[in-house]
């Protein structure tokens, strides 16, 4: 009986090697001389024509495996399978385990690939929006067609509601504007001459951080007046009765711009705009008295640098360092138009008298003027083109509508003649003086200047200064009072009055 040097098993065809003298299953010797060469008992080199066939009697049977004819053979071989499929179990694990990361790989790639296509369908939209406010503000119809379903373009910059009501109030303020002359008892220069301080109201807001950003008066009760202030604060007070009438809370950061929305046969409505690029609106409540929250805008994204109300008392503008300025429904808070963005940020705004014109201030001393209803755009430049850029940050639309006034530098003040478009007058403020507001009163007699410095008081077309006012230091606002009898500014924490002696 032969046994296979290499399987132990007897061999069904047996071969025999010159070199050891060892008996091997030819099929088995063959692959291991083809894949190494050499005996696999003596290691020497081995070629298969080393090796020698066994003639065996092809009838005499095969023992039974000799693994099989005892118990301990028997263990052994349960052993044998038990390790086998240990091992095979362990590489099943491997193999899980090895999928399993595949599929994780799979599904964060097509995670990330989900992102990436909404991130670029909002750029997209972003997009097209910005296409539809350049061609509304242009006055340009969208393509027609195929293309035109893609882009989803809207096919007017203002609803025709809107354009109605913006015309229509032109058309009647213009004309009684024309027509329009100083009212019996209206302040003369004379008398504004003499005014002195005759009311301080003192520690208004927080005194950490301290300050009046903002000041609007009532023109329905003048005895009351709105302010804004770096503690992120609208408060409304009313005069008469030194009191806080209302402390609205809602801003994040410090709030730039305020003011008052007042209808006849409609709620009062106070607005406010904040460095946290936010606006807000509070209505009057006739039952309870007190002022509740009515709209919340986030449409922009930078720092909101100029708030409105246009003449219409239906609409508000506001105007931010993103570039853009934008105008909203007061009946529903909605957006109505949304311009197109500019090369500068946008510093101020305001609106004409006849609500036909806006005027938008920038960072570069440029000012941009709107044809609201129809996107006509005029640009002019506050500096000559050499000059050091500085921001305008104020505006102020004579009540005559002819004339604009705004900062000519740091410390001057430019009447823009608008029938021209050029700077018709220069007013020299001192190099010392910085000025932060520039206000017409209702007659278009007086150029109100506040600043560094105080405030100042100008008579219209002559331009000489009728009245210092600088007992409080810097003015950060400046309001006229109704017929010129007074005139508000916000110094510090206070709000100081002046006027006539005789009348305080």
């Amino acid at each position: 009986m032969f046994f296979c040097g290499i399987s132990g098993e007897p061999p069904q065809e047996p071969v025999v090697s010159t070199k050891s003298g060892k008996v091997y299953e030819k099929r088995l010797i063959l692959k291991y001389i083809n894949e190494n060469g050499t005996d696999p008992t003596t290691g020497e080199k081995l070629e298969e024509s080393d090796l020698v066939t066994i003639k065996a009697s092809p009838e005499n049977a095969a023992p039974r495996p000799p693994t099989h004819t005892s118990i301990p053979a028997l263990l052994q071989l349960l052993q044998n399978e038990w390790d086998a499929m240990v091992l095979s179990t362990h590489a099943l694990e491997q193999k899980y385990n090895a999928t399993r990361q595949e599929l994780s790989y799979s599904l964060y790639a097509q995670d990330a690939a989900n992102r990436v296509v909404a991130r670029l369908l909002r750029e997209r939209d972003a997009a097209r929006e910005a296409l539809s406010n350049v061609q509304s503000s242009m006055g340009i119809a969208p393509t027609q067609g195929a293309a035109a379903e893609d882009v989803e373009m809207a096919e007017t910059g203002l609803p025709a509601e809107i354009i109605s009501q913006i015309e229509e109030t032109h058309k009647t303020l213009s004309a009684s504007r024309k027509k329009r002359k100083t009212t019996p008892g209206y302040a003369s220069p004379a008398e504004v001459k003499t005014y002195t301080a005759i009311h301080t109201v003192p520690s208004l807001h927080s005194a950490s951080p301290a300050g009046i950003t903002a000041l609007a008066v009532s023109q329905a009760n003048p005895s009351q007046f709105l302010t804004g202030g770096n503690d992120h604060i609208v408060q409304l007070y009313d005069r008469s009765t030194d009191k806080v009438l209302a402390s609205l809370r809602g801003h994040a950061k410090k709030v730039n711009h305020v003011a008052l929305r007042e209808k006849e046969g409609e709620p009062t409505l106070i607005l406010s705009a904040g460095a946290d690029k936010i606006a807000k609106v509070w209505a009057h409540d006739s039952t309870s008295g007190d002022y509740i929250p009515k709209a919340t805008i986030r449409s922009h994204k930078a720092e909101l640098t100029g708030l409105v109300v246009h003449p219409t008392k239906t609409i508000f503008g506001l105007s931010s360092a993103d570039k853009t300025y934008s105008l909203y429904d007061m009946t529903n808070f909605e957006q109505i138009f949304r311009s197109a963005p500019s090369e500068d940020p946008f510093s101020s705004i305001a609106v004409h008298p006849d609500g036909i014109l806006f005027a938008l201030g920038t960072t570069s001393a440029a000012i941009h003027i709107y044809d609201s209803p129809y996107g006509r755009h005029r640009r002019c430049r506050s500096s000559p083109p050499d000059a050091s850029p500085f921001t305008i940050n104020t505006l102020s639309f004579s009540e005559n509508g002819y004339h604009l006034a705004a900062p000519g530098s740091q410390s001057t003040v430019s009447i823009w003649d608008l029938r021209k478009l050029k700077a018709a007058s220069s007013i020299n403020l001192g190099d010392d003086f910085k000025v932060n507001k520039v206000v017409y009163d209702y007659s278009a007699q007086f150029l109100g200047v506040a600043g560094s410095q105080g405030a100042r008081v100008f008579a219209n077309k002559s331009w000489d200064e009728l009245l210092r006012l600088d007992e409080g230091g810097e003015v950060s606002d400046l309001v006229f009072g109704k017929q010129g009898k007074e005139i508000w500014g916000a110094t510090g924490r206070e709000v100081r009055i002046w006027g006539s002696a005789a009348s305080a």
